[in-house]
């Protein structure tokens, strides 16, 4: 049974998705013929008559930045629809924007702390910490209230991501991608120390949608103190050409000496 604030949270995120967010549009608009009135028409019949399917329960709403873990320079903005399957599992899509013409780029699951440390070892490679996400105000659920968006990201704390995206959208800095889905399916990490991002990538973000994520991090500091020491922080440290720093609160299971 879900809690009081769970509920809560599933329906003013709901509402808030689709009148709250300012627009984010996507950069591609995929290759082919447009829609005929046909198709159109087909579609919305198909709409009012196929009811409760898996989209209609992604209410939860996050944006995050994921750099690619082969090519880390490689980084692009994505937009999480989320459900809440279990405590400690949720499953994403992922597309480039927020409006009804976004194309679906990835999918992302995201477990708890205690699902990840049952996995075994040659599994954990694949998926990502969240702790800097949260604590440096990166990852943001926009359109709810700030303490209900402050409230959900502690229950993500030390948490876990697995992220492949399957189609360049070029939602990034000076990437324009491509019109359609090609190649192999890219698996992507998270951001672990300040500078990491490219310049402008997280500033872009800020001024379409008209908040700071400075702002988020100085209100999340005191989640620092619910932080553990995470896999996987220590991954891309050295691949960055450009200086970056530690976080507080921000510490590799393996390595520890994140913190400053």
């Amino acid at each position: 049974m879900p809690s009081q604030f769970a509920v809560i949270l599933f329906l003013v995120t709901t509402v808030c998705v689709y009148a709250c967010t300012t627009t984010s549009e996507p950069n591609v608009e995929p290759r082919g013929a447009k829609l005929s009135e046909k198709t159109v028409l087909l579609e919305k019949g198909a709409q009012w008559l196929q009811k409760d399917t898996p989209t209609q329960h992604l209410g939860v709403y996050l944006i995050g930045f994921h750099p690619m873990k082969d090519d880390p320079n490689h980084q692009m903005e994505a937009h999480h629809f989320c459900n809440q399957i279990k405590e400690d599992f949720m499953q994403c899509a992922l597309f480039d924007g927020n409006t009804a013409d976004a194309n679906l780029n990835g999918i992302e699951y995201i477990i708890s702390e205690k699902l990840f440390n049952e996995l075994p070892e040659d599994e954990k490679k694949y998926w990502h910490p969240h702790n800097y996400e949260i604590l440096s105000g990166q990852l943001i659920a926009p359109g709810i209230p700030r303490n209900a968006e402050k409230e959900l990201m502690k229950t993500k704390m030390n948490s876990y991501g697995k992220t492949w995206h399957v189609w360049d959208t070029g939602n990034a800095i000076g990437h324009k991608g491509t019109d359609l889905p090609l190649g192999e399916p890219k698996l992507a990490w998270s951001f672990n120390r300040d500078g990491e991002a490219q310049p402008g990538l997280v500033e872009s973000r800020d001024h379409r949608l008209k908040l700071s994520t400075d702002d988020k991090r100085r209100d999340r500091k005191d989640l620092v103190d619910f932080a553990n020491p995470q896999e996987g922080v220590d991954v891309l440290a050295e691949k960055f050409d450009r200086y970056t720093e530690p976080m507080t609160g921000v510490r590799d299971k393996k390595g520890g000496n994140l913190t400053h």
